[in-house]
């Protein structure tokens, strides 16, 4: 990791918990692509309220990030990257923007909760995220469900 509050923040929870010490150092990251949005998901996060994210899998493979998978710690940090909390992968599930439901809705955790709300939002951010790559979203479209629960926190 490059974040040094990220890198603190990973080395004070190794010193608890010995038996992740030779587990692959997390990626540092924000939710988000804009500063009001990733601070207000951070702490959410940090709150025990947001409990998943959900990437496109288009957007995944053009980034050339990997799946995640269960066990993957990452370290979440506001929009100028101080690290706020670390979360553990527990469950990661690829399926259709269209089957997205109330419940994953809820667990997402932002806005009102409501999956009306879960769409338009993540409708709006695949748009932009995608059409760097010149693709635009669809219904069909692959997401990766990722859902965490914090570790640890300051």
């Amino acid at each position: 990791m490059d974040n040094a509050s990220a890198n603190n923040m990973w080395g004070d929870y190794l010193k608890n918990h010995l038996e992740d010490v030779f587990q692959e150092a997390p990626k540092a990251l924000h939710f988000c692509d804009n500063e009001d949005d990733a601070n207000e998901c951070a702490k959410l996060v940090k709150q025990g309220i947001k409990k998943a994210t959900t990437d496109s899998l288009l957007g995944l493979q053009y980034r050339g990030e990997r799946l995640p998978k269960i066990g993957d710690f990452i370290v979440v940090t506001n929009w100028e990257g101080e690290a706020q909390c670390i979360v553990e992968t527990t469950k990661v599930t690829l399926k259709p923007f269209f089957s997205i439901d109330e419940e994953y809705a809820r667990i997402e955790g932002e806005g009102d909760k409501s999956l009306a709300y879960w769409r338009k939002v993540h409708w709006d951010y695949y748009t932009r995220e995608l059409a760097e790559f010149g693709r635009v979203p669809r219904e069909s479209m692959i997401v990766v469900c990722q859902e965490f629960e914090v570790v640890f926190k300051r």
